[in-house]
């Protein structure tokens, strides 16, 4: 099955499975950050839309303990740049409808909790085909360590997500169910 018909067949069954009230234990990501001796002080996130887990809790935790916390905006060429957010700050909403920090200074994430729509075994990331995060971080990784962590539900689990060159692996991959 190509790319194009997995996102459609998993975009469906996210939206379907929503309202299940699934959610992250956001105490075990800390926990296990710390077990993994993974230090940061800037966390990307994302601003959930389309059914996508939301990370808003683990950053808004994170926030509370002086963590820089930020969002990506994107620009023109469908690049994407991460700016600081906080949650009592307005936001504006972008060309996809997503809500972006209107904050004008580039952080650069030591960490960054990715929205995927499919994930397999091998930590392959199956996202909405704008390559947003693969170029992203193919352009920052080469002077930056940034650590990559995907957030799913677990039916988002798929046998194998074809992988092509341009395609960014994740770090791990965290659902309701527990850690890849």
């Amino acid at each position: 099955m190509n790319k194009s018909n997995l996102r459609s067949r998993i975009l469906k069954l996210r939206k379907k499975n929503y309202k299940k009230n699934l959610s992250i234990n956001f105490k075990m990501i800390s926990s296990f950050l710390k077990l993994k001796k993974i230090y940061f002080k800037n966390i990307g996130g994302y601003y959930p839309s389309n059914y996508e887990i939301s990370d808003l809790e683990i950053l808004f935790f994170f926030e509370k303990k002086n963590y820089n916390i930020l969002l990506p905006t994107i620009r023109e060429n469908n690049q994407m740049d991460f700016f600081k957010w906080s949650k009592n700050e307005p936001l504006r909403i972008n060309k996809f409808g997503i809500p972006e920090p209107i904050s004008k200074k580039i952080y650069y994430p030591d960490i960054m909790f990715i929205p995927l729509v499919g994930f397999d075994e091998d930590l392959n990331r199956l996202g909405y085909g704008g390559g947003f995060y693969d170029r992203y971080l193919d352009k920052f990784e080469k002077s930056k360590t940034i650590t990559k962590v995907g957030l799913a539900y677990s039916f988002q689990k798929l046998k194998k997500i074809p992988f092509n060159q341009h395609d960014k692996k994740l770090d791990f991959i965290i659902t309701e169910q527990g850690i890849y």
